[in-house]
């Protein structure tokens, strides 16, 4: 049996303290791949290049891939012109090293064992390089110290570390897949109908989306004074109340409609946030509860309220000028120590991106932040719901409603978004052009001003205190519109009462 050339590794110059690696088993590997290029099948999908600690076994690996991608054999002899220039190749006596490698037929019964413990090794080296930046950062204090900044980057790149040590992904098979939605439909059964996800607080909509489901990306979107931050903050309340609920009535969490909420809050304070969330919730305005212009009674109903939201499951953060890294690793952290099941950013154009490429556009930065909240989704396995501005092009249509075409700055956010949300209301556009009410003179003389106020005041009365909720894309069903009502004193949305129905007459 011919002996396999053990390769000096670079690690071993820096002292006795080597990182974990196991050369030979990076070459027996490599020796079974090339003999029985079927092997490529069972570790090609989890083993990369970058996971052998031999930077020239990386090499061989990923060229015994590109060989069998394109149906051609991979042995030493197809491979050999591949290194003929290859210096690392060089130093091991050339490419009668591939040769070598495959002295050893026996490697292939434990070829699937070698990969594993490949793998398992380059994450603990990974760990060691994480450990070791978070130390060297740390110590150094020659530019400005930050240890809540570094802490965050430690976070995020511990989480890089774990997320590829997870199971590697693979194809359901169908009663899988038909399990999970089985599982879905008996909890929208268990909630009484139209509710699979977790409930925006809204009848209406919840029957329109079947709820927000677990991995979607919600955006919420629509002009300033629309209610956007309203409607989120409503359906974050309205969540973490039913989550309350339902652990008293004991439904294991994450099979009812309610969840522990995370609200990031990069527009307003907490303490704003709180002020509109208890105006809400005790029916006095925030105007009101500002100015301490509020009477004994309704103080009771504000101490009501503020007792029943201590146990509220509500995390606030309102850290202004977050990047999406630190988001997503304050998002983790809260899982994991919280165990939230909501996301909501308020909102997405005041998120940063990473800033790795200094020349990139606003454009290419939402479109990280838009791809970044997706990915969050999906890792944490929750529903996100992201706010977000519109062009100004709705200004300047004659009819004002939202199209998928406004949303602001990038088209990757309508891409990314498994549902868009319009808001729009008539009220807000009509209030903005008020038609003076006519003096009693002029309702004499100056016909054509009384009948363009009338018109404008029966256009008003109809469409006061109501709003329309434009489903603009759904990936889990139909588009179309949910008409609810908003109260601008207390900034809630509920829904509308059916004024077609009259409750039957008794005789």
């Amino acid at each position: 049996m011919a002996e396999i050339v053990r390769i000096a590794n670079p690690a071993q110059a820096a002292g006795p303290s080597t990182l974990p690696q196991n050369i030979e088993a990076e070459a027996a590997l490599l020796g079974a791949m090339m003999i029985d290029n079927r092997l490529v099948e069972d570790v090609g999908l989890k083993l990369k290049s970058h996971h052998f600690a031999e930077p020239l076994h990386g090499r061989i690996y990923d060229s015994i891939l590109r060989l069998t991608d394109k149906n051609m054999v991979a042995n030493p002899v197809t491979l050999r012109p591949m290194f003929e220039a290859d210096e690392g190749m060089k130093e091991v006596g050339g490419a009668a090293y591939l040769a070598q490698l495959t002295g050893s037929g026996a490697a292939i019964i434990g070829a699937r064992d070698f990969a594993q413990q490949i793998y398992d090794l380059a994450l603990l080296r990974a760990l060691i390089g994480v450990g070791r930046d978070l130390v060297e950062s740390a110590l150094d204090t020659s530019e400005e110290v930050a240890p809540l900044e570094q802490i965050e980057k430690a976070e995020t790149e511990l989480y890089k570390v774990a997320e590829e040590g997870g199971v590697e992904g693979k194809a359901k098979s169908f009663a899988e897949a038909s399990r999970l939605a089985l599982e879905m439909a008996e909890r929208a059964l268990n909630s009484g109908g139209h509710l699979s996800g977790l409930t925006t607080g809204l009848e209406a909509l919840n029957s329109k989306v079947g709820g927000l489901h677990k991995s979607d990306l919600i955006i919420i979107a629509g002009r300033p004074g629309m209610g956007k931050s309203a409607l989120a903050t409503n359906i974050g309340v309205a969540a973490a109340k039913r989550f309350i609920r339902e652990i008293e009535d004991q439904i294991e969490p994450g099979k009812g409609a309610g969840a522990g909420v995370a609200l990031f809050s990069l527009e307003m304070s907490a303490d704003q946030l709180a002020t509109r969330i208890l105006a809400e919730q005790s029916g006095i305005t925030s105007e009101n509860l500002r100015t301490g212009r509020i009477s004994r009674d309704d103080f009771r109903h504000l101490a009501r309220a503020a007792a029943e939201l201590e146990t509220l499951p509500l995390y606030i953060d309102d850290t202004p000028g977050l990047t999406i890294a630190a988001l997503r690793a304050r998002a983790r952290r809260l899982k994991r120590q919280k165990g939230i099941g909501m996301v909501i950013v308020d909102y997405l154009q005041l998120l940063q991106g990473t800033g790795r490429n200094g020349g990139e556009n606003r454009v290419q930065e939402i479109s990280e932040i838009s791809r970044g909240l997706k990915q969050l989704a999906k890792e944490l396995n929750l529903p996100v719901i992201g706010l977000s501005q519109l062009s100004r092009a709705v200004e300047q249509r004659e009819d004002k409603r939202p199209q998928l075409s406004d949303l602001r700055e990038s088209g990757s956010i309508e891409q990314d978004a498994d549902i868009v949300l319009f808001i729009y209301r008539e009220d807000y556009y009509l209030k903005g052009v008020e038609v003076e009410m006519p003096t009693p003179a002029e309702a004499e003389t100056n016909l054509d001003k009384t009948a363009k106020y009338n018109d404008w005041k029966a256009k008003f009365d109809q469409a006061a205190g109501k709003a329309e909720l434009i489903v603009a894309k759904q990936r889990h069903g139909s588009t179309g519109i949910v008409r609810v009502r908003f109260d601008g004193r207390i900034t809630k949305f509920s829904d509308s009462v059916d004024e077609g129905y009259l409750p039957e007459a008794r005789a």
